[in-house]
């Protein structure tokens, strides 16, 4: 039954533009960006900013730009498809295969595109600037660091979409957890013994860490990254799953 559902919604997801759109744009700002550093740097030899580590810095920075992606490819999958909901319910397809079945779908294509934009980051910064020891290295390392943390955030976005909670919302719950958690989390328990470092496992902080160890080049893989990315993953997976499998369809 879910590989039978999983197909439809496949071939529903592949016949949506904006699936294609986002693509295109996404890939297509990697290009832009990396031909300006380019030609600044060819017409200015001063230019300070035409190096691959400034241009893969730009990506390594770009984690809460890289979820707002992967909420448009969501979406396209969970948008305002309320009567197709029912139709599904009704022909017997339970809700957690539902559920699964648009997770899985989704995040499939949202990490081929992740992997697709990497190549070409990659490709292009190493063809385009200077070759800088060990440069790629350490944006390789600082990558490996953020897929948790960023795949985390997909989860969140399509537990509160499947949720029925607005977009506008889940940005505003991207911005709390990826840029001003840590500032809170360390605010909040500075003086409570055994919890004053919690903030140090904080995505704000810890992606914000991330990148400034790669400027530093002195990225490391680090365990935090895994740790706060799968207890995020599965509290909003199992409350997502619950909501979804306990709401009306409406």
């Amino acid at each position: 039954m879910m590989m039978n559902y999983m197909k439809s919604e496949n071939y529903r997801l592949l016949r949506k533009k904006s699936l294609y759109v986002t693509s295109v744009i996404g890939l297509l700002c990697i290009t832009v960006a990396a031909t300006v550093l380019h030609f600044a740097q060819q017409n200015d030899p001063n230019f300070p900013y035409g190096t691959s580590q400034f241009f893969y810095s730009n990506v390594v920075s770009a984690g809460f730009l890289i979820m707002i992606v992967g909420l448009l490819f969501n979406v396209a999958l969970t948008g305002k498809d309320t009567a197709l909901l029912k139709q599904s319910v009704s022909f017997g397809i339970s809700r957690n295969t539902i559920f699964w079945s648009k997770l899985l779908l989704t995040l499939l294509y949202f990490m081929l595109l992740c992997v697709i934009g990497l190549a070409l980051t990659i490709a292009l910064g190493e063809s385009l600037f200077a070759n800088e020891e060990q440069s790629a290295l350490y944006f390789l390392i600082a990558c490996v660091n953020m897929v948790p943390i960023v795949i985390s955030g997909f989860f969140i976005i399509h537990a509160l979409r499947m949720g029925k909670v607005g977009e506008i919302y889940i940005i505003m719950t991207l911005l709390f957890l990826f840029f001003l958690s840590g500032d809170l989390l360390r605010i909040l328990f500075r003086s409570v013994t055994g919890l004053h470092e919690l903030y140090l496992y904080a995505p704000s902080t810890l992606l914000n860490e991330n990148l400034m160890s790669y400027i530093g080049q002195g990225a490391q893989l680090d365990y935090r990254y895994w740790i706060t990315g799968i207890v995020i993953s599965v509290l909003s997976l199992l409350i997502g799953a619950r909501k979804f499998t306990t709401q009306t369809i409406d």
